[in-house]
């Protein structure tokens, strides 16, 4: 990291005045967002213990010190994945964005206590999946009308069109995607929550198991059962497609 100079900018002393006199902005979606740009004054050990830190760790750590901008680099890196993923969690749109705001502002509430001893991923949605599951177990749940496949409110969307399909093999293609995913959200919530961090998230076993506070052993049953389950709900696919 390079060595700030001795006389900052103007545009670094006004975020650093607009810091200290606690100016912030709200963002629709999460009610955060920051608009400083962010301190690289604050000087954090990039090293600890020999082991490289990542760079969510390192916003995170100068989160902690103060640095609010580097929580506003946080939420845009991590609003979209975590937002898609609660929504498939909760299957409610409105319901994912109050719980999407809530981890942020777990998160937020947390900074002084933080520390880099597991990815940043791996706390970030274990406050998601610990709020998700209890607001299904408590019954809060209320199913929207609209359809998850249509594009959410920040306009991202998981699935792409491909130009190159035609319209009836693209019609047929998102056919079978909606049976995928409601295959999926009629899974057993934990299941369902190791399905959608292993194939979506593209987390390794070991993250899982931190996540859900458990073995690796059982985050591998749990995806075993989950993938025959699945496989069984979706035999008749395969079927079709050999016809």
């Amino acid at each position: 990291m390079s060595t700030p100079s001795e006389n900052p900018r103007p545009e670094e002393r006004a975020g650093t005045i607009r810091r200290q006199r606690g100016e912030t902005g709200m963002d629709h979606g999460t009610g955060i967002v920051f608009d400083a740009q962010p301190s690289w004054n604050v000087r954090v050990n990039e090293d600890r213990a020999g082991v490289a830190l990542d760079l969510d760790a390192v916003l995170m750590l100068r989160v902690r010190e103060g640095d609010q901008a580097s929580f506003g680099l946080l939420l845009q890196r991590h609003r979209g994945p975590l937002f898609h993923f609660l929504c498939r969690m909760v299957q409610n749109q409105a319901v994912a964005e109050e719980l999407a705001q809530e981890v942020f502002l777990r998160v937020f509430r947390s900074r002084s206590s933080y520390q880099p001893t597991a990815k940043f991923t791996t706390w970030l949605f274990r406050i998601a999946t610990h709020l998700a599951l209890n607001s299904l177990r408590d019954g809060k749940k209320e199913r929207l009308q609209d359809s998850l496949d249509e594009e959410t409110s920040d306009g991202t969307s998981r699935q792409l069109a491909d130009r190159g399909r035609t319209i009836e093999q693209e019609m047929l293609y998102q056919a079978r995607l909606r049976e995928v995913r409601e295959a999926i959200d009629g899974l057993p919530a934990n299941q369902r929550a190791a399905v959608l961090m292993h194939k979506y998230e593209e987390m390794e076993y070991a993250q899982i198991a931190r996540v859900l506070r458990c073995s690796e052993s059982a985050v591998k049953s749990l995806l075993f059962r989950a993938y025959e389950s699945l496989r069984s709900a979706l035999a008749h696919m395969s079927r079709r497609q050999e016809a």
